[in-house]
């Protein structure tokens, strides 16, 4: 994974978490979900990130 990729990749889940923050604040349970789902979506994206660095690692293990 790039290093650039890792940034936005924790820009984005830095981003949901705030917007969950908000949201409880001010009981803007829509504000919350999407918060929630954008957090899940870079998680997503860093696990398979991780992956297939992984896949690389054992690739070139045998290379």
């Amino acid at each position: 994974m790039s290093f650039t990729d890792k940034v936005k990749n924790e820009a984005e889940e830095l981003t949901g978490k705030a917007k969950q923050a908000v949201g409880r604040a001010t009981d803007n349970e829509s504000l919350v979900a999407k918060g929630e789902a954008q957090e899940t979506a870079a998680q997503a994206k860093k696990a398979g990130e991780h992956v297939k660095d992984a896949g690389k690692d054992v690739r070139d293990a045998f290379s």
